[in-house]
């Protein structure tokens, strides 16, 4: 899996690594934000949050140009130091005014057009590594373990927001209560309004904290207060940025020969690229347009998991668990069993008996670890809605190497699926997942009920862990896979613009994500959840009807 990579690979990949830990630890926590700091409805949560990922994934199209006119390197150190403003201006606390939405607004805007520079121009990078003969048959499983570098710092960022904001909390004595934000602003929007049951509801909150004053003054403080460990959980976006570029100067000179476009290949000395014909470009440019047309369904509903996925966290599941899954809350023995399924494989992959013997004895001491863990174990874990994130990533990193594995397998009888074919079976697997969500959610009262009153039975965490589970293997059969396609078939003079348009697909798929969220109200969740299910479905018949289009120029 590792054996015969280039060194590039590695530190373009834990360049990358440390952008993503960022920016997922703001993701984790931006519609909680959102809410918490400025009482936006959900609606209004899902605009700005679908808007936003729009423009992250909308900027690397332009980003893509400049880097096909001006170089990737360049853009992508412009990035870096453009997404670190922003991420600054997000991690100073301000007001709930007009001012402090502005410079929230500023931030994010700053952010989208960072990372347009930084995140396809560096894929790019890595894509061109894979250009040299030697290197040729490596693409795919490049591109899966890039992914997995991504998806390393994405396992942590949960734990790093929630760390945060209980540390923030705990400094004025408070603790996280997730009914607390929406109860507050409803009373200091309109205290007389409030349905007798919920300011009950708010009153035995306060006095569950500990706090003595009125009712006034402990919504306004627990507000500002957790609106200020928000900011510290933004503010670790920045240390995050400024690691990331010491790794990508610290090791520039393993993947330097690999920052290069159509322009300047020739005069840096590499292999004159590809002479394509008018038609053959446009062929290659359609093919990649289908998918592209494919996908951004897939990220309508992938991407739920930073909004509705995470209002039913926070309302519709419950807030602790105990014993083995309780475990699975704590990303250190996350950490232990992705070490374990890797040193599991090495056992079995090592070439010589002392490796196969030390991978053994890792398998031992993590396994031992384990049972450390579960003995010395707390009781109950209070789990909150911000940490089921921390689930795809680890299942991201501890399958990686168990698909590679399979498709090597495949690979090796001459029975490998294509990109575009994985893509496919990508999208029947992601309506699997919706549909766990959609039995799960069967006889739920709607939001609209529960928010005046409706009582519920919270629903296990194992539910959402298990949707992520196979959102998971419907991510790792089309993410990593549409971006090696993407290198591979783009028209070496547009290769940064399509880049960036694989990210263009993913912006509108952001930004559809918005329409769930609409429908985050009166309907019932099975029927909300049914309609992603119908759309995964549409979307492979659509992908596997046109298969030959799409493998004839694979």
């Amino acid at each position: 899996m590792f054996e015969g990579q280039p060194k590039g690979l590695y530190a373009l990949a834990l360049a990358n690594t440390g952008e993503r830990f960022g920016y997922y630890t703001m993701l984790a926590i931006f519609t909680l934000f959102l809410q918490a700091k400025f009482g936006y409805s959900a609606a209004d949560t899902s605009t700005i949050f679908s808007s936003f990922l729009a423009a992250v994934y909308f900027m690397p199209f332009l980003g893509g140009i400049l880097a096909d006119k001006y170089g990737f390197g360049k853009m992508v150190t412009l990035g870096v130091f453009i997404m670190f403003v922003g991420y600054l201006l997000l991690a100073i606390p301000t007001g709930a005014d007009a001012a402090g939405k502005a410079m929230m607004f500023g931030a994010l805007a700053l952010i989208a057009c960072g990372t347009g520079l930084f995140k396809g121009n560096l894929q790019v990078m890595v894509g061109n590594l894979y250009d040299a003969p030697e290197y040729k048959d490596k693409r795919d499983t490049a591109f899966s373990l890039f992914y997995m570098a991504i998806n390393i710092g994405a396992l942590f960022a949960p734990t790093a927001a929630t760390k945060m904001t209980n540390y923030v909390l705990g400094m004025h004595g408070f603790t996280y209560n997730a009914q607390i934000p929406a109860l507050a602003h409803q009373y200091l929007d309109n205290a007389a309004g409030m349905t007798a049951q919920s300011a009950s509801t708010l009153e035995s909150l306060k006095a569950a904290q500990g706090f003595a004053g009125d009712t006034a003054t402990f919504c306004q403080a627990y507000i500002e207060k957790l609106s200020e460990a928000y900011n510290y959980g933004f503010a670790v976006a920045c240390v995050s940025l400024i690691v990331s570029i010491l790794i990508y100067y610290g090791f520039r000179s393993t993947f330097k020969h690999a920052d290069y476009n159509a322009q300047t290949a020739a005069s840096d000395g590499h292999v004159a690229a590809e002479e394509l014909t008018p038609a053959e470009t446009r062929q290659r440019i359609t093919a990649l347009c289908l998918v592209f047309a494919v996908v951004l369904f897939f990220w309508m509903a992938f991407h739920q998991n930073g909004l509705t996925l995470t209002f039913f966290a926070r309302d519709y599941t419950q807030a602790s668990a105990s014993g083995l899954l309780g475990m699975t809350f704590n990303v250190f023995n996350l950490v232990l069993l992705a070490v374990l399924v890797y040193a599991v494989f090495a056992v079995f992959q090592s070439r010589t008996g002392r490796g196969k013997t030390v991978a053994g004895v890792v398998c031992l001491a993590v396994i031992a670890a384990l049972g450390v863990q579960y003995v010395n174990r707390d009781g109950t874990v209070e789990i909150l809605p911000q940490i089921f994130q921390q689930f795809n990533p680890f299942f991201v990193v501890a399958l990686t190497p168990v698909s590679l594995a399979i498709f090597g397998a495949l690979a090796k009888k001459g029975k490998e699926p294509s990109a575009p074919r994985k893509i496919g079976l990508g999208m029947l697997i992601a309506a699997c997942g919706f549909a766990l969500m959609a039995f799960g959610s069967v006889g739920l009262p709607t939001p609209d009920a529960l928010s005046k009153g409706a009582e519920v039975d919270l629903v296990s965490p194992n539910l959402l862990i298990s949707t992520y589970l196979v959102l998971t293997f419907a991510e790792l059969l089309l993410s990593p896979m549409g971006i090696s396609f993407v290198s591979k078939v783009a028209p070496p003079k547009y290769k940064g613009m399509m880049m960036g348009g694989w990210f263009v697909a993913t912006a509108i798929g952001n930004y559809m994500v918005a329409i769930i969220g609409y429908l985050w109200g009166g309907i019932e969740l099975w029927i909300v959840w049914s309609v992603l299910i119908v759309l995964c479905l549409l979307s492979a018949l659509f992908i596997f009807s046109i298969m030959k289009k799409l493998e004839k120029v694979a």
